[in-house]
This record gives structure tokens, sequence and C-alpha cells, in this order.
């Protein structure tokens, strides 16, 4: 005799669904664009009704700014990591600047330029964009503060120095949509050339430091 065992389906807490919801967003917002990021588009990609996520975010405009926080905080996180058991701050620094070039960090770049151009009208999203400006001069300045502590960095206003490396990755960030194959390698060292000026360390010395062994 055969018999069929229905399965229980699993009601998920509104916690865990709304967190569902922003982080299928956040993947929207980085692989399409904040504008893609609508009720009925998230409710698409979870295969669920729009009323559901209209239950959790009333208005599309708080979806979007949740949804650039939490692509934000994540690539902050994985730039550089606000705890760095495994190396020196100018490992983590070097680490940092790898990370920070190329095509892999064109979708954060375009992110941020996207945001910054639609928070002229949405005042939740420009919030969100100033915490996110400041959590990014918060945690490279931790690293920058850390460096001076253990003698590696020399510099007498760590924030300035932080603040003046990021205003150049940001420039550098602003041609993620534009073709750079022909971009003189003296600018796209920039950002490594205002660290290493800015913290007393020799030319290439954040190109040849070793980077840390990062286990998840």
């Amino acid at each position: 005799m055969s018999s069929s065992v229905e399965r229980k389906r699993i009601r998920k807490t509104p916690e865990a669904r709304r967190a569902e919801i922003v982080e299928a967003a956040a993947r929207v917002a980085l692989t399409e664009g904040l504008e893609c990021v609508t009720l009925r588009r998230i409710a698409e990609e979870l295969a669920v009704r729009p009323g559901l996520i209209s239950h959790y975010f009333p208005s599309a405009e708080e979806l979007v700014a949740e949804a650039f926080a939490v692509a934000a905080t994540g690539e902050l996180d994985s730039l550089l990591p606000a705890e760095r058991p495994h190396g020196t701050p100018a490992q983590y620094l070097a680490r940092y600047f790898a990370l920070s070039a190329g095509e892999a960090y064109d979708d954060i770049s375009r992110l941020w330029i996207n945001a910054r151009h639609l928070s002229r009208y949405r005042p939740v999203l420009r919030d969100r964009v100033a915490e996110q400006e400041l959590a990014s001069d918060d945690r490279l300045e931790g690293l920058i503060r850390e460096g001076v502590e253990r003698g590696e960095f020399r510099t007498d206003d760590p924030r300035a120095a932080a603040i003046q490396i990021l205003v150049v990755l940001d420039g550098l960030g602003a041609h993620a949509n534009t073709d750079r194959s022909n971009r003189p390698d003296v600018v796209t060292r920039m950002a490594v050339t205002t660290a290493e000026r800015e913290l007393g360390l020799k030319e290439g010395v954040l190109t040849e430091t070793p980077l840390p062994v990062v286990v998840d």
C-alpha cells in the first residue's frame, strides 16, 4: 500500500521574511540598478505575491533604501572587515586596494553612482547614502589608526587620510561605465599612491605587501 505524505509548509518568522526580501532587493540593486527595485520585481524574484512585499514595505522607497544599505554594508564588510585577526593593518589596506580595483568592483561602483543620483529626489535613500558614507569613513579611519598605533603608518590625522583615499576611490569608481582600457597606470594607482603618501609609506609598498589569508 502506498501513501503520500504532504510536506508541511514552513512558515518563516517576520524577521526572516523581511531579511529575505531585503537580500533579494539588494541583489537586484547590484545587478540591475535601484530603479528596478519595485515591489512587483522583488515579488517575482521570490516567487511570491506583491502583497507580501507591501506588507513589509508599504513604500517602495523604503525598500530601495534598505536594498542599497544592505548591498553597501555587505561590500564594505567584504573589502574591509571590521574584525581583522589574520594580518597587519598594512596587509589589510593592501587587500582593500587589491579588491577595489578592476571589474570585480564595478557593480558596487555603479550602485553608488546610482544611489547618489537618485538620492537627490529620495530623502529616505539620501539618509542611507549619508550613513553608508560615514560607515566607510569610520571603517577606514579605524584601520589607519590601528596602523599608526602599531608604527606601520605615520599621519597626524587618520580621518583626513581616510577621506582623501576614499575620495580618490570614488573618483575612479565614477568611470565604472566607461572604457578604461587606455587608462594610464599612474591614474589606476592614484588611490594607492595617495595612501602611501598620506601614511608615510615608500612608493610601491602597498602593492608589494603580501595580502592576509582571510578564512571565511
